[in-house]
C-alpha cells in the first residue's frame, strides 16, 4: 500500500510558515489529507484487486429453426456435454454442477480486461485517481505562495524577522515599560479620562490632552534601576532589528503581489470545488455493481455476451458520496475566505488596539503585502503584532537608542570631554550622536552644553540637575523640550546659540526664555524674514541684550526693533545680501556696538549716525570706496572703535581729526595709498591696523600717539620709517613685515615695552643691536628670518631665547 507520506512534498513547508496560515488554511489542509486518503485507498485497492469479473451469458434457443445448421450450432454452443461417465481409470469423486463454458483462465483475463477497457464507464474506472490529482491540486494552491520565489523570499524575510522581534528581550522590556501598569492604576486613569471627557470641554479639555501629550517625553528617560536588563549586546541586536524592519518595509509597502496570489490561489480553489462537484454529483450514479458488456470477442472465446461484477463499485459508491462531503466542505470553506478576503480592505492594517492598549501612540498604519501578512497573523495570533508593533515606533526606537547611549558615554567619559569655551565657560561638546545621553545631566559642574549634528534631541526634566548650566549651543539639531525642562532654562539660560540649515530645526521654545541675555543665530532665512512669524515673538526676550543674526536677510526684522529698547549689541553678518532699509536702526537708542558684516553697503549707514550710546562700529567686508560721511561721527561722542577693514576705501578723508574719541581704529585690507597728517590728531588711538593697502610713506606726525600699543602696516610699500615712531613708548605690538624697509633704527630700543615685532619680508641686511634693550621681546614674539636673527649679538640672541 502506497504511504501517504510519499505525498508530504506536494504541501509541504517550513513549519515556521505556519504562522502565516489562518484557522481556514490549517482545516483544509486535514480536509486535503483525508481527501488523499481516499484515492490513495482507492488506488491501492485498484492495483491490488481484481477491477472486474465476467461470466459468459446464456442465450435461448432461436423460435425459428430456418436452417438445422443453426439449430445444431446453437446447441452445441449452449448445451453442456453429458458428464463423463466413470471408469476404473477416470474416477469422479465430486459431482460438477453449473454451466459449463470450455474456457480457461487466461481467456477469463482476457475476457475481465476487454470488459474493463470497453464496457466499465470512465468515472467508475478513474475515480480514485480523480481524486488524488483533484487533492494534489488543491495543496498545491493552498501552499503555492509560500513557493513562489516573487512571494516566498518576502514571506521567508517577514518571518525571520518576525520570530527575532518576538523573541527580543527589547520587546519585552519595551512592552513592560510602557503598558505594564497595575490594572488599578489603568482603571483609575481610565475613570479619570471619562471623567473628564463628561465634565470638561473646552479649555480644561485641551489641557488635560496637552499635559498627556507633555508626558509622552519622559518615557525617553531610561530608569537607572533597570538599565541593566539589557546588556550591550541585546541592544546592539535590537538596533540592528529597528532597522531590518524600516528597510523591510519600505520594500513590502511598495506592492501587493502575496495579497494578489492568495486571492488568485484561493479564486482558483473555489472555481475548482465547483468543476468536482458538478461532474461527480451527475457521474456518481455511474458507478455500478453489475455491468453488461458486450464485444466481439466470439472467435477467440466462443461468446459474445458478459455479465460482469465491479468487486470494487459499491465502496467506490460510498468513498464518492464521502469525498463528495469533503469537497462540500473544503469549497465552503474557500468561501468564506473569499468572503474574508473581500468584506473589508486587507492592504491597509491600522495598529489602533495596539496603539490604546500600549500607550505607544507613534506607531504607524501599514498598507499593501504589509498589512496583509499581518491581518494573516492575527488571524493565528495577534500576540505577533503587538509585539511586532514595538519595532514599527520611534518612540521605542529612540528609547532604545537612549539606552544604548547611556551604556556608552558613562559620566567619567563624559567628563574626559570638559573644555573651557571662549566665554571661559565650562563646556561639554557632543557631536553627531544619535540622542543626548542623559549621563550628561550627572556632571552637575556643567555650565555649557554645545550639541551639534545630533538629531532629534530631548531635553528632559532632568536637566533640572545642571544648576550651573547658562549656555547652550545647537548646531543643526532638531530638538524638543520637556515642559519641566523649558521652566528650569528660563530661569538659568543665559546665552542661547543656535546653527541651522532648515528654518524648521529653530526651536520655537527660545521666544519664552525671559532671562536669555544673549542669542546668536546661524543659517538662511527667507527674504521676507520681517514677516516670519516666530520672529515676532523675540519681543519676549526681556533680558536680551546681544543679538547675533549670520544669514542673507535684506532688511532689519520689525521683531529686532522691538526689543531694542535694551539691547545693548547687534551682529548682522550676511552672506553678500545687500542690506537696505536701515532706517529701523534709529530706534536702537541704546545699542553701543554693531556689527554689519557682508553686507554689501556702498555707503555708511546714515542711520548709524543717530545711534549716540554707540562705541564700537564693525563695517567689514562691505563695497565701501568713500567715507566722507565719517564726519558725522564726530556726533557720536561715545564712539571708541571703529572698523572698516575688508574693503575699497581708496584714501582717508581729514575730516578724521574730529574723532578724538577713537581708541581702536583698523583700515586693514583696503586701497589706501596716503595717509593724512590729520589722522595722528586723535591722539587717544591706541590700536592702529593699517595692514595690505597700498603705503608708501609714513608722516612723522605718528609720534603724537603717545597712548599708541598696537600698529600695523604689513604689507604695503613703506621703504622707511620716521624715527618719530620711536617716541611712541607704550608701544608693545609692531608689524611692519613684508616692506620695503632696509634699515630698521637703533631707536627701537627705546620701546621697552616692546614684546612683539614682525619685520620678515623686508630688505633687512642686520639687526640692530639696540634690540637687546627692549627686555619683554622673547624670541618667540620676534618673527625674522633665521639669517637675519642670527646677525644679532649672542648676547642679545641668548637674552631673547631665555624665559
Amino acid at each position: 500500500m502506497i504511504p501517504v507520506t510519499e505525498f508530504r512534498q506536494f504541501s509541504e513547508q517550513q513549519p515556521a510558515f505556519r504562522v502565516l496560515k489562518p484557522w481556514w488554511d490549517v482545516f483544509t489542509d486535514y480536509l486535503s489529507v483525508a481527501m488523499l486518503m481516499i484515492g490513495v485507498f482507492g488506488c491501492t485497492l485498484q492495483v491490488m484487486q481484481d477491477k472486474i469479473i465476467c461470466l459468459p451469458k446464456r442465450v435461448q434457443p432461436s423460435q425459428n429453426h430456418s436452417s438445422v445448421s443453426n439449430v445444431s450450432q446453437a446447441v452445441a454452443s449452449t448445451t453442456p456435454l453429458p458428464p463423463p461417465k466413470p471408469s476404473p481409470s477416470n474416477p469422479v469423486t465430486v459431482e460438477m454442477k453449473g454451466l459449463k463454458t470450455d474456457l480457461d483462465l487466461q481467456q477469463y483475463s482476457f475476457i475481465n480486461q476487454m470488459c474493463y477497457e470497453r464496457a466499465l464507464h470512465w468515472y467508475a474506472k478513474y475515480f480514485p485517481y480523480l481524486v488524488l490529482i483533484h487533492t494534489l491540486v488543491f495543496m498545491l494552491c493552498s501552499n503555492f505562495w509560500f513557493k513562489f520565489p516573487g512571494s516566498s523570499s518576502k514571506i521567508e524575510h517577514f518571518i525571520s524577522i518576525l520570530g527575532k522581534c518576538f523573541d527580543s528581550p527589547w520587546t519585552t522590556r519595551a512592552l513592560s515599560e510602557v503598558s505594564g501598569e497595575d490594572s488599578e492604576e489603568k482603571d483609575s486613569r481610565k475613570n479619570n479620562m471619562s471623567r473628564s471627557n463628561t465634565t470638561q470641554s473646552g479649555p480644561e479639555g485641551s489641557l488635560v490632552n496637552s499635559q498627556s501629550l507633555k508626558s509622552i517625553p519622559e518615557k525617553f528617560v531610561v530608569d537607572k534601576s533597570t538599565a541593566g536588563a539589557l546588556d550591550k549586546k541585546e541592544g546592539e541586536q535590537a538596533k540592528a532589528l529597528f532597522e531590518k524592519v524600516k528597510k523591510f518595509r519600505l520594500h513590502v509597502e511598495e506592492g501587493d503581489i502575496l495579497y494578489a496570489m492568495y486571492v488568485r490561489q484561493t479564486v482558483l480553489k473555489v472555481i475548482k470545488f465547483l468543476i468536482i462537484i458538478a461532474y461527480n454529483s451527475a457521474l456518481v450514479s455511474k458507478v455500478q455493481f453489475t455491468v453488461d458488456c458486450n464485444v466481439d470477442i466470439q472467435d477467440m472465446t466462443g461468446y459474445k455476451n458478459f455479465s460482469c461484477n465491479h468487486t470494487m463499485a459499491h465502496l467506490f459508491s460510498k468513498l464518492s458520496f464521502c469525498y463528495l462531503c469533503f469537497v462540500s466542505i473544503y469549497g465552503l470553506t474557500c468561501l468564506y475566505t473569499l468572503y474574508w478576503l473581500f468584506y473589508r480592505s486587507l492592504k491597509e492594517y491600522s495598529f489602533e488596539y495596539v496603539r490604546q492598549e500600549t500607550g505607544i501612540d507613534d506607531i504607524p498604519d501599514v498598507k499593501n503585502d504589509f498589512a496583509f501578512m499581518l491581518h494573516m497573523i492575527d488571524q493565528y495570533d495577534p500576540l505577533y503584532s503587538k509585539r511586532f508593533a514595538v519595532f514599527l515606533s520611534e518612540v521605542s526606537e529612540n528609547k532604545l537608542k537612549q539606552l544604548n547611549l547611556n551604556n556608552e558615554w558613562t559620566p567619567d567619559k563624559l567628563r574626559q570631554k570638559l573644555q573651557t569655551n571662549a566665554h571661559n565657560r565650562l563646556e561639554l561638546p557632543l557631536i553627531m550622536l544619535s540622542g543626548l545621553p542623559d549621563t550628561v545631566f550627572e556632571i552637575t559642574e556643567l555650565q555649557s552644553l554645545k550639541l551639534e549634528i545630533i538629531k532629534n534631541v530631548m531635553i528632559p526634566a532632568t536637566i533640572a540637575q545642571l544648576d550651573n548650566l547658562q549656555e547652550l549651543s545647537l548646531h543643526q539639531c532638531s530638538v524638543k523640550i520637556h515642559s519641566a525642562a523649558l521652566s528650569f532654562l528660563k530661569e538659568n539660560l543665559k546665552v542661547l546659540s543656535v546653527k541651522f540649515d532648515d528654518m524648521r530645526e529653530l526651536p520655537p521654545w527660545m521666544y519664552g526664555l525671559r532671562n536669555l541675555e544673549e542669542l546668536y543665530l546661524v543659517g538662511s532665512l527667507s527674504h521676507d524674514i520681517s514677516r516670519n512669524v516666530t520672529l515676532e515673538s523675540l519681543r519676549d526676550l526681556k533680558s536680551l541684550k546681544i543679538l547675533s543674526i549670520k544669514s542673507n536677510v535684506s532688511k532689519i526684522p520689525q521683531a529686532v526693533v522691538d526689543v531694542s529698547s535694551h539691547l545693548q549689541k547687534m551682529c548682522i553678518h550676511n552672506d553678500g545680501t545687500k542690506l537696505v532699509m536701515l532706517n529701523n536702526l534709529k530706534k536702537m537708542t541704546n545699542l553701543t556696538e554693531l556689527e554689519l558684516v557682508h553686507c554689501d553697503l556702498e555707503r555708511i549707514p546714515h542711520a548709524v549716525f543717530s545711534l549716540l550710546s554707540l562705541q564700537e562700529l564693525d563695517l567689514k567686508e562691505n563695497n565701501l570706496k568713500s567715507i566722507e560721511e565719517i564726519v558725522s561721527f564726530q556726533h557720536l561722542r561715545k564712539l571708541t572703535v571703529l572698523k572698516l577693514w575688508h574693503n575699497s576705501i581708496t584714501y582717508i578723508p581729514e575730516h578724521i581729526k574730529k574723532l578724538t574719541s577713537l581708541e581702536r581704529l583698523s583700515f586693514s585690507h583696503n586701497k589706501i595709498e596716503v595717509l593724512p597728517s590729520h589722522l595722528f590728531l586723535c591722539n587717544k588711538i591706541r590700536y592702529l591696523d593699517l595692514s595690505y593697502n597700498d603705503i608708501r610713506f609714513i608722516p612723522p606726525e605718528i609720534g603724537v600717539l603717545q597712548s599708541l600699543q598696537y600698529f600695523s602696516i604689513t604689507c604695503n610699500k613703506v621703504e622707511s620709517l620716521p624715527d618719530e615712531l620711536y617716541f611712541c613708548k607704550k608701544l608693545k605690538t609692531l608689524k611692519i613685515g613684508k616692506n620695503s624697509l632696509s634699515v630698521l633704527s637703533p631707536k627701537i630700543g627705546n620701546l621697552l615695552f616692546l614684546s612683539y615685532l614682525d619685520v620678515k619680508g623686508n630688505h633687512f641686511e642686520i639687526l640692530p643691536p639696540e634690540l637687546g634693550d627692549c627686555r619683554a621681546l622673547k624670541r618667540a614674539g620676534l618673527v625674522v628670518e633665521d639669517a637675519l636673527f642670527e646677525t644679532l649679538p649672542s648676547d642679545v640672541r641668548e637674552q631673547m631665547k631665555t624665559e
